[in-house]
């Protein structure tokens, strides 16, 4: 059950952020918050260090008891959200009042080790933190990473054992989740779909995988592999997939997918860059397979509608940024095979974090309590 403090401290912490140092009495008339609730809340932000009480010389030279003023502490450390993707670390940053301060990112080959990831994180998050880490400014640390959710949370010798890297390095515990999976939180706390609390995201990548928010908390089911929709078959007589099964979403609908695609009659597209460049100059092969996966996607999310019923249809990842007309595609066949309901189809949405939902997800996963503030913080550090 969510305390006081969870469901209340981001709203004070917000309210000294945008107001600076304030009274128990002006803080109360800013948040509305009851005296006794109040008064819990600020107990617990002292105690823990995340917000201090002075009382200004000026207040002390007046007769009667002296008016405390509280203030965040510069001090009180940072939250780090962590994302080791394939060829890339991603690192956002926030701070005590739950304010995203900057978000930073760096890439790398595929074949680079873990502990140089990991230290790769070190330095962008130090970066990002004003070099607080170094005087443990880390106050709590979330991981995402890219590939299949395992039931072990990832944490396996085939991923060198991040999780215990990570604290090594950070020295603080680090809950680590798929990158996808937390995208589909980030994008429900702070993009695309702040308005829903039933939320589909589906990431289009080098693999393809997603996420379900159900009641505003991340679904994970019963032993921690939900979220794998790139492996939910389109095509009995596909091409064979990775995970040892044939005609799998993630054959039609991943980056590698696409360029296949592209390649095979010949089609100019050999990355991503010369894919979207195709697209923009009329390639009729490059549309004809973008539309196609774009197809096979929009009826897999529609057939998840039928069982999920949700608010709100999330797609991002690399292969949206690149072609945003493949969202043309989703949404036409979302629209024409989801049942009529009593009410209104979710609606097909692209992300609006980026590159960095993953990241600015596992913020979110350390939090577990996303508030009203916390989702109007994020667009002044996404990209800094």
């Amino acid at each position: 059950m969510p305390t006081e403090t969870t469901r209340h401290g981001p709203l004070v912490l917000h309210l000294l952020r945008k107001h600076g140092p304030l009274t128990r009495g002006r803080l109360g008339a800013l948040s509305g918050l009851s005296r006794t609730t109040l008064y819990d809340v600020v107990a617990t932000l002292l105690d823990d260090g995340t917000v201090l009480a002075s009382v200004p010389q000026a207040t002390r030279r007046k007769r009667g008891r002296p008016a405390e003023v509280l203030a965040l502490n510069p001090e009180a450390g940072h939250v780090l959200g962590i994302e080791f993707a394939r060829d890339a670390v991603r690192v956002a940053a926030m701070d005590a009042s739950h304010e995203i301060v900057g978000t930073a990112h760096e890439p790398h080959s595929a074949d680079v080790a873990w502990p140089v990831r990991v230290d790769l994180a070190w330095r962008l998050a130090d970066a990002l933190t004003g070099g607080t880490l170094r005087s443990g400014g880390v106050k709590g640390i979330g991981v995402g990473i890219a590939g299949p959710p395992e039931r072990s949370s990832l944490l396996t010798a085939r991923h060198g054992g991040v999780a215990e890297l990570v604290r090594e390095r950070f020295g603080t515990r680090a809950p680590v989740d798929h990158a996808a999976r937390l995208a589909a939180l980030a994008e429900t706390v702070w993009g695309a779909a702040t308005d829903g609390q039933d939320v589909l995201y589906l990431r289009l990548s080098h693999d393809v995988g997603g996420g379900l928010v159900v009641a505003g908390r991340l679904h994970r089911g019963a032993h921690g592999i939900a979220g794998q929709f790139g492996h939910i078959t389109v095509d009995p007589d596909g091409a064979r997939c990775e995970c040892g099964r044939t005609g799998c979403l993630q054959t039609v609908a991943s980056i590698g997918a696409v360029l296949d695609g592209c390649r095979s009659p010949g089609g100019p597209a050999m990355d991503l860059l010369e894919l979207e460049a195709a697209l923009k100059s009329g390639d009729r092969t490059a549309h004809a397979v973008v539309a196609r996966a774009g197809a096979h996607v929009g009826r897999v999310l529609a057939d998840m509608c039928h069982a999920i019923g949700p608010d709100v249809i999330v797609v991002g990842g690399e292969l949206v940024a690149a072609c945003p007309a493949v969202m043309e595609s989703i949404a036409h066949e979302v629209d024409s095979h989801v049942v009529r309901g009593p009410g209104p189809r979710p609606e097909v949405r692209s992300s609006r974090l980026g590159s960095f939902a993953a990241a600015l997800g596992a913020l979110a996963l350390h939090r577990q309590q996303p508030t009203t503030p916390l989702r109007h913080s994020v667009e002044a550090g996404i990209g800094a």
